[in-house]
C-alpha cells in the first residue's frame, strides 16, 4: 500500500515537470511591431488642424434655441409640417431630424429664448404642439464678410 502511494506521488511529480518545467524554460524573445499604412494618412493628420477650423475665424455653431413643431412618429406628417412652415416662412431654416422611433422638425437658429418665444407666438394657430428647445445653433453669417 506504501509503495503504491509513492508510486502515485512520483508519477505525478514526473507529470508535473513533463507539463510545467518546458513552459517556464523556454526563452521568450521579443518582436517587432512594423506598421503597414497608406502615406496619405500622416499628410491628413498633419492637416487635421487647418481642415477643422472654420471660414471667417468664427465658430460654426453656437448655443441657441430652437422652436420644434413637430414630434411623433410618422414620417409623412414631419415632412408635411416642415413644408407647411417653409411655405409661410421661406427664409427661417428648418431642421427634421430622426431618433427611433420619433421625428423632430425644429425651425429657427436663435440666439436669445425671447427671439424663439416671438417664433412660437406667431406660430401657435399653426401647429398644435410648440416647444422651445435649446440647442446647438448655425449662427447667421455676418455682413462684414460679405464686404
Amino acid at each position: 500500500m506504501k509503495n503504491a502511494a509513492s508510486y502515485i506521488a512520483k508519477l505525478g511529480l514526473l507529470g508535473c515537470c513533463i507539463f510545467f518545467v518546458p513552459s517556464f524554460s523556454s526563452a521568450q524573445t521579443r518582436g517587432k511591431v512594423e506598421v503597414v499604412k497608406d502615406p496619405l494618412i500622416d499628410t491628413f493628420i498633419a492637416r487635421r488642424p487647418q481642415l477643422n477650423k472654420t471660414t471667417g475665424g468664427s465658430e460654426s455653431t453656437a448655443s441657441g434655441y430652437r422652436v420644434q413643431i413637430y414630434f411623433g412618429s410618422n414620417r409623412q406628417s414631419a415632412y408635411s409640417a416642415q413644408a407647411k412652415f417653409m411655405n409661410d416662412y421661406p427664409d427661417v431654416p428648418t431642421y427634421v431630424s430622426y431618433t427611433e422611433p420619433n421625428f423632430k422638425v425644429q425651425v429657427g437658429d436663435f440666439r436669445s429664448r425671447l427671439e424663439a418665444q416671438k417664433m412660437q407666438s406667431d406660430l401657435h394657430g399653426m401647429f398644435s404642439s410648440l416647444f422651445i428647445i435649446p440647442s446647438k445653433i448655425n449662427p447667421p453669417k455676418s455682413d462684414a464678410s460679405n464686404d
